[in-house]
């Protein structure tokens, strides 16, 4: 059983519900001694407060008033800095922004997917050519060639270096091996 809050009770006790909550909160308490034990001691609180209301060093009614004074100069001086606020701007300068931002994303997009899979082309240095060919890797200097070569019908993982070498990788499908070429041009 899902008992209501304190709040809810001490709201109860003072008829302060709405009539779906009070029907509800209503129904609890009927069958459950607990809750109905708290609802009372909050109608002994509210007993307790009017008592209090008598005690002449207290003027209740004076301090309540005050209270709402407070409560509607406060009211009043939010009013008076709302109508000092200007509306948002929606210009051209938010539109820019919103535009800049995607380019920015968008390049920097496809920026990591160029860099992850990049092409395998030629790398040269002092002459020696090294490149990926259909069937391997090959490494050409003028007219004399070396290819390392591979199965075609296997999937190539090619990588590039930036000082001239070349790496392909592939697996076997049949024995599971992984056999990696590595060529260096120097």
């Amino acid at each position: 059983m899902k008992h209501p809050t304190q709040a809810t009770l001490a709201l109860h006790a003072g008829g302060d519900l709405g009539p779906v909550s009070r029907w509800r909160t209503d129904r609890h308490l009927g069958r459950c001694e607990q809750c109905r034990e708290k609802v009372a001691a909050f109608l002994g609180l509210r007993e307790v407060l009017a008592d209090l209301n008598e005690t002449p060093e207290i003027s209740w009614k004076r301090l309540a008033s005050e209270m709402k004074a407070n409560i509607r100069l406060g009211l009043a001086a939010g009013e008076c800095v709302r109508a000092e606020d200007k509306p948002l701007r929606h210009s051209l300068c938010s539109g820019a922004r919103a535009a800049v931002a995607v380019a920015s994303v968008l390049a920097l997009v496809v920026t990591g997917l160029v860099l992850e899979h990049p092409g395998p082309g030629p790398a040269t240095v002092d002459g020696v050519v090294v490149q990926s060919t259909r069937d391997g890797i090959q490494v050409r200097e003028g007219d004399r060639s070396l290819q390392l070569m591979h199965p075609s019908a296997q999937p190539v993982t090619y990588s590039v270096g930036a000082q001239g070498s070349m790496r392909a990788r592939y697996v076997d499908p049949e024995t599971g091996y992984v056999t990696i070429n590595n060529v260096y041009a120097e």
